[in-house]
């Protein structure tokens, strides 16, 4: 299961995700970006929600990569590290801009 929260302000959205980006869910996923991408000039992706990522999840976010490159920027944002590493592993890592999840034990030495 996925529960996709949407944020649009100007030309900002943010996508806030819950569960698994798999097979079943990421047609759902790849529909609610299509259907929100027009005049996003900067698109922000929260993980930190996801605890799994198929390679059908994958294909999805490299998509809105690909779009948002011709229209503005793109991050993720709250990845933990498990889902960083299949990012960083399979070369995505490279194309993507990535912010990691703080865990509390990084936040004491701030």
């Amino acid at each position: 299961m996925l529960t996709i929260s949407k944020t649009k302000e100007d030309g900002r959205l943010l996508v806030s995700l819950e569960g698994q980006l798999n097979a079943t869910t990421t047609p759902q996923f790849d529909a609610e970006l299509n259907n929100s991408l027009k005049n996003v000039t900067e698109l922000i992706l929260d993980f930190d929600k996801v605890d799994y990522v198929s390679s059908a999840g994958l294909r999805t976010v490299l998509g809105a990569q690909k779009t948002m490159n011709t229209q503005g920027a793109m991050k993720l944002t709250n990845v933990d590290e498990t889902i960083r590493e299949v990012f960083e592993l399979t070369g995505f890592a490279k194309f993507l801009t990535i912010e990691t999840k703080k865990r509390p034990e990084d936040e004491l030495h701030e």
